[in-house]
């Protein structure tokens, strides 16, 4: 008996240890629902203040509270991107249902949009994934990589086009809608600047095109997993197609150490500013969206060494900054602000699905085809040039490369998660206003 209950004791102090280390954002659970029950209290009392004290308040703490539940759902988590799905569409699902007052939606609304914190945070991202790459992994391995980095994407166009127009859905929104979101790594570095894009050059508002590229996203990423386990499979078929976790014989690139330093974090900031004001001044004389340009201006800057170590380290950690700690805040307030849970639903289809479907394959066959023409393995090409375009960014990455069984592709696949998407927003602001406007 006292054996038994020594036993019981410590299984209860374990899941009692197990609950105790559980945080949100970082506090422990009774810390972050005491500022739970402020932020609810105050919507309650219509003492919410307006602007952006209330509006980062309400989307901080109910995105991190989804992101948290999502990240933790089993099949949620390893299919279809985890916490940034569940914080996208439960935001949407609160305004869907009008379980958030209007005061507080049209708030978070504002600062979303008119506020400019999307913006925001788009500059954080672009400035600092580029500068925060080595210059030499940019020309080395961007020599090579392009070219199966293309080649997906135009495969998984031609593949969405030609299901598309057998299953009678129009080629060009195969192309616009569905597979360019797809190819563009994510929410924050694809389908959010995507859908203003395509707000300027096409006419209907974000929050219509964010609302069908959506879906996209999470079914495209379902369909990268499972093709990556495919892939795996196929590889013990056919050894001479892979690499087993290696791109090329005598490639490697190593990611570099960097000791985070709160005193870079402003420096940081001025460049992520100055870079998005200066692809706005280059948006007045060049007819391409500022996304873009600023995106052609920073890669531009680093490839050629100007921009100093100092400051490409500091654009580095704001980024990383802004990332861990408002991107389910963003996430939140996508939902709330840019999507429609009512066309989402009614934008799914079995036609949707196999397009979807389509886009996937074709990014993996033409990475696979093309790559090995430039001396990759296909195998490995096909997951990382390819799936990993598909996929949804950072968590994408992981949950493909474990469905692959080949983790150590990971800085390949961040190449493409961090280039692709800068690339898919350059050919999104090429390819619309040529073919698709008006």
């Amino acid at each position: 008996m006292n054996g038994a209950s020594t036993q019981t004791l410590q299984e209860t102090q374990c899941v009692s240890e197990t609950a105790s280390s559980l945080r949100i954002f970082g506090l422990p659970l009774p810390l972050f629902f005491i500022a739970f029950a402020v932020m609810a209290v105050a919507i309650v009392t219509d003492t919410l203040p307006t602007g952006m004290i209330g509006a980062l308040l309400v989307m901080v703490i109910l995105g991190e509270l989804l992101g948290f539940i999502g990240d933790r759902l089993p099949l949620v988590k390893t299919y279809l991107g985890g916490g940034a799905i569940v914080a996208i569409f439960g935001a949407a699902a609160l305004v869907y249902l009008n379980w958030l007052p209007t005061g507080v939606t049209e708030n978070v609304t504002t600062f979303m949009q008119d506020g400019g914190f999307l913006n925001f945070y788009i500059a954080a991202l672009i400035t600092g994934s580029i500068l925060g790459m080595d210059s030499k992994v940019l020309v080395k391995v961007g020599s090579r990589y392009a070219l199966p980095l293309l080649c997906s994407v135009a495969f998984a166009g031609l593949f969405a086009m030609g299901v598309g127009a057998l299953l009678g859905f129009s080629p060009q929104d195969a192309l616009v809608v569905i597979t360019l979101p797809i190819m563009g790594g994510g929410m924050g570095a694809g389908a959010v600047p995507m859908s203003q894009i395509y707000e300027q050059l096409l006419g209907q508002p974000a929050s219509y095109y964010i609302s069908i590229l959506v879906p996209a996203l999470a079914l495209g990423n379902v369909f990268a997993i499972i093709i990556a386990g495919m892939l795996n499979g196929l590889a013990k078929r056919f050894p001479s197609w892979t690499g087993n976790g290696q791109m090329m014989p005598g490639v490697e690139i190593e990611e570099r150490e960097s000791v985070f330093d709160l005193s870079k974090l402003g420096i940081g900031l001025v460049a992520a500013l100055t870079f998005f004001v200066g692809g706005e001044i280059l948006g007045d004389v060049v007819p391409l969206h500022p996304y873009a340009l600023m995106i052609i201006l920073v890669a531009l800057l680093k490839i050629t060494n100007v921009v100093p170590e100092s400051v490409n380290e500091a654009a580095s950690q704001w980024f990383q900054f802004v990332a861990k700690n408002w991107t389910f805040a963003l996430l939140f307030g996508i939902g709330i602000a840019y999507t429609d849970l009512g066309q989402v639903i009614d934008a799914i289809s079995l036609t949707y699905v196999l397009i979807v479907f389509a886009v996937v394959a074709g990014a993996a066959f033409g990475a696979g085809i093309v790559g090995k023409l430039v001396g990759f393995y296909p195998i490995e090409s096909a997951i990382t040039a390819g799936l990993c375009m598909a996929n949804m960014g950072g968590t994408g990455d992981v949950a493909v490369l474990s469905a692959a069984r080949r983790m150590q592709l990971m800085p390949f696949a961040q190449i493409s998660s961090r280039l692709g998407g800068a690339l898919i927003l350059l050919i999104s602001s090429i390819i619309v206003p040529m073919f698709f406007a008006g």
